[in-house]
This record gives structure tokens, C-alpha cells and sequence, in this order.
């Protein structure tokens, strides 16, 4: 019995120690009683903590319907001044469509002013947007954007004093616009870095800054150097005309007026020769410059060459005695080393003789003739390959676009361009070559038919 009493302590303990969420801090127990003391208060303090769960929950849940019934009432307030705004919403809506008619009635007379003020502004707006004369005056573009808005708008109505102001803009664009005027402003370099700079306008035409051209645009709303300048003369003239102080001057303008330089910077802007022929002969237009240059300078030294023999042998013309330094001079050796021979045999001699001079005189001559007739060829054979290139790609792109056609259109024209160019030159250089070789032989020619024919008289005048 007493180890049934306490085999049942035992599992109380520890069924208590199981689900027990608090543990006091006391001596653990020695006998039943202390236990079943233990378990007691345990109980006590569970129930305490009960009741005090409740009436925290109870406090809550009181709380809770005290929002919930201040929420509602305010749901309530709200409805009611909703339904009170939209009353007065709906009301004032009236009083506007009333009042904006009354106002538009009122206007009658004005609309057709104001249309045609608002029309004239937004001319002037595009005007000013772009014209050179807003460089130098800021805030036109600023004012037209607020008065136009103002004029076409419904429910404001445009002051006199804007009216007046937008009559000043007009003038000021009109007589600044005959104006050749200095100032300082921000320039923007083709590098892209701003610098303080004298700028002098020259109406509405252009803007000039030591000696470069400038573009404006409302855009950007600075002025800008032109990446590439007009040619040396057009610069030099524009910077006299910066450093004048009285007097006429010729200087370059671009004609489109208030777009401010658009057509000078089109012109040039539009590539060079030179760069027409880099960028769009390829291969082919290098070779036919390369021959072309052969051909001029080959005929440049034969010239050089061909006019010194001349003058030798003008001088030999007019000399007593032979000498072997020149073509004609060589001739007439041959003549003075054969004075007892027939005349048939001198003359085969002397032409002999020429004929072994001609090959100096004529040098090159073929290969200038030659280069004269293959420049156009190449020409030929670079428009071939340029339209072969074309018709590829419009087997790819198709024809829609004709920017893509473009690189090889620009390589068939350029090629035969350059190939008729190198031609010309060709062509004149071997025939200015030949005719001074061809004078210098004719020159000898006659020289050699006078000796055989002075030889031929005074063997007559022997045999008589």
C-alpha cells in the first residue's frame, strides 16, 4: 500500500512538472503533504492569473466597440458633408457655365482681335524661337508661350500692358534685324566647351565671333561655332568686319534670314572633292588617281627635258660646227664624217643617224598615250562594280530606301569622274610631249634633207 501511495506521488509530480507554464522558485518537495501544499497553490495562482486575463479581455473588447461606435459616427459625418459638397459642386458648376457664358457674350466683340492676335503671336513665336536676335535678348520665347496661352484661354483675360509688351517684341525684331551690332555672350566650341566671346550680328542674318560663324537654335539656346567654316576669303572678310569701326564692308550673310545661318551651314557642311573621292571611290578611284599622277608627272619631265634639247638644237641651227652634245648636232657629225661619200649612201646614213636619235626624243610618250586610254577604263570598271553593288543591295534591302543605294551610286559616278579627269591631262601632256619631239625630229629632218641636198648640187654642178 505504501509503495502505491507512492508510485501515485510520483506520477502527480510529474504530470504537474509536464504542462505546468510556471515553476516557483521553492525547495522541491520531501513528503506528500508539501506536494499536494505545492499543487494547491499552484492551482491559486493559475486562477488568479485567469481572472486577470479576463478582465484585460473584457477591458479590450470594450475598447474595441468604443472605436467601432466612433468610427461609425464619423462614417456618418462624413456621408453628410460628402452629400453637402456635392450640393455645393453641382451648384457652383451652374454658376460657372452662367458666368462663362455671360463672359463669352461679353467677348463677342473681342474674339476676332484676339484670334487674329493669337494667330500673329504664333508666327512670332516660331520666329523668335530661332532668331539670332533671341541669342542676345533671352525670355521673348518665355513670354510668347505665357501670352499666347493667356489669349486663347477661356476664363483669364489678357492685359494691355501684354498686348503692348508682344507689340515691342514685334518692333524690336524688326529693327534690331537692319542692325550690325557687338555684345558678349556664351560660345559653345566644336569641342563642346563654353567660352565667353565678342560676338557681332549682323542682323538676322548671321553671328560672327573672331572670325568663325555661329548657328543658333531655340533648342539649345546658345550660340554655337559651326563645326566647318566657309572658305579662307569668306573668314577673312568676317573678320574685318569685326575689327571695323566705320565704314563699308564686304562680308559673306546667309540669306535665310531669321533661321540663322541654316543655308551657309548646308553649303558647307556639303563634302569636298577631296572627300568625295575618299569616301566614295574606293580602290578603283585611288588607282586611277595613281595612274593619271604618273601620266602628268612623266609628261612634266619630259617636257623639262624636251625644252632643254630644243634649246640646244636652236643653238646648233645657228652654230658654224657641229657638237655631239645635242640630237642635231650628233646628225650632222655623221655628215662631217662622210664628205667623200655618194649621196644616196649619206642620206641613208643621216636618216639612220635621226632614227637612232628618235628613241631618246619619244621616250615615254607610249606609256602616257597608254595611261590616257586606260584611265577611262578603270573609270568604266568602277561604275560596273559600284552598280553590281547596288543591285546587291536591293536584292537584300530592297528598293524603299534609297539611302542604302546611295554608297554605291556615289562609287559608279566618282570612279568614271576621275577616270575621264586622269584622261584629259593624259591626253594633253602626250600631245604636248609629242609635238615638241615631233620638232625637234622635223628640225633634224630638214637639217639632214638640206645637207643631202647641197651634196646633190654640188655633185651636178661637178659632173657639168
Amino acid at each position: 500500500m505504501k509503495k502505491l501511495i507512492q508510485f501515485a506521488g510520483i506520477s502527480v509530480t510529474g504530470l504537474f512538472l509536464a504542462i505546468s507554464s510556471q515553476t516557483f522558485a521553492q525547495a522541491p518537495a520531501t513528503s506528500l503533504a508539501e506536494l499536494l501544499n505545492n499543487v494547491e497553490q499552484d492551482r491559486v495562482a493559475q486562477s488568479a492569473e485567469h481572472r486577470d486575463r479576463e478582465q484585460r479581455f473584457q477591458q479590450q473588447a470594450n475598447q474595441q466597440q468604443s472605436i467601432l461606435d466612433d468610427t461609425k459616427a464619423r462614417i456618418v459625418a462624413e456621408e453628410t458633408l460628402n452629400t453637402q459638397l456635392t450640393q455645393t459642386f453641382d451648384a457652383n458648376q451652374l454658376i460657372i457655365a452662367e458666368r462663362r457664358e455671360a463672359l463669352r457674350t461679353a467677348r463677342a466683340d473681342l474674339n476676332e482681335l484676339l484670334g487674329t492676335i493669337q494667330g500673329v503671336a504664333g508666327d512670332f513665336r516660331s520666329i523668335f524661337e530661332n532668331s539670332l536676335i533671341s541669342a542676345q535678348y533671352d525670355g521673348r520665347e518665355e513670354f510668347m508661350d505665357d501670352f499666347i496661352e493667356r489669349v486663347a484661354s477661356d476664363t483669364e483675360q489678357v492685359r494691355i500692358d501684354e498686348i503692348e509688351r508682344f507689340w515691342f517684341f514685334m518692333q524690336q525684331e524688326l529693327i534690331e534685324s537692319g542692325k550690325v551690332v557687338q555684345y558678349t555672350d556664351q560660345v559653345s566650341l566644336p569641342s563642346g566647351e563654353s567660352t565667353e566671346r565678342r560676338v557681332t550680328r549682323i542682323g538676322t542674318f548671321n553671328a560672327i565671333s573672331e572670325g568663325d560663324y555661329l548657328s543658333y537654335t531655340g533648342a539649345i539656346g546658345h550660340l554655337q561655332v559651326l563645326p566647318r567654316q566657309p572658305s579662307g576669303d569668306v573668314v577673312s572678310r568676317a573678320l574685318a568686319l569685326e575689327n571695323a569701326t566705320s565704314g563699308l564692308h564686304k562680308v559673306g550673310l546667309d540669306p535665310t534670314g531669321a533661321l540663322g545661318g541654316s543655308m551657309m551651314a548646308n553649303l558647307i557642311n556639303f563634302p569636298t572633292a577631296a572627300e568625295q573621292v575618299r569616301d566614295n571611290s574606293g580602290d578603283i578611284g585611288y588607282l586611277i588617281i595613281a595612274v593619271g599622277l604618273i601620266a602628268i608627272l612623266i609628261g612634266l619631265i619630259r617636257t623639262f627635258i624636251l625644252t632643254v634639247v630644243a634649246a640646244k638644237v636652236n643653238a646648233q641651227v645657228k652654230a658654224d660646227k657641229a657638237n655631239k652634245n645635242n640630237p642635231l648636232g650628233r646628225v650632222l657629225l655623221v655628215a662631217e664624217s662622210n664628205p667623200n661619200v655618194d649621196t644616196e649612201t649619206l642620206e641613208l646614213k643621216l636618216g639612220e643617224a635621226i632614227l637612232q636619235e628618235t628613241p631618246a626624243l619619244e621616250r615615254f610618250l607610249t606609256l602616257i598615250k597608254i595611261i590616257s586610254t586606260i584611265a577611262p577604263l578603270m573609270g568604266l570598271l568602277g561604275t560596273v562594280t559600284g552598280m553590281i553593288n547596288v543591285f546587291q543591295q536591293i536584292t537584300v534591302y530592297g528598293a524603299g530606301d534609297p539611302t542604302i543605294m546611295a554608297g554605291g551610286i556615289s562609287m559608279a559616278l566618282m570612279t568614271t569622274v576621275l577616270g575621264i579627269v586622269a584622261a584629259i591631262p593624259a591626253i594633253l601632256m602626250h600631245s604636248w610631249v609629242k609635238s615638241k619631239s615631233d620638232r625637234i625630229i622635223h628640225i633634224m629632218e630638214e637639217q639632214a634633207t638640206g645637207i643631202i641636198a647641197r651634196k646633190a648640187e654640188a655633185a651636178s654642178t661637178t659632173k657639168a
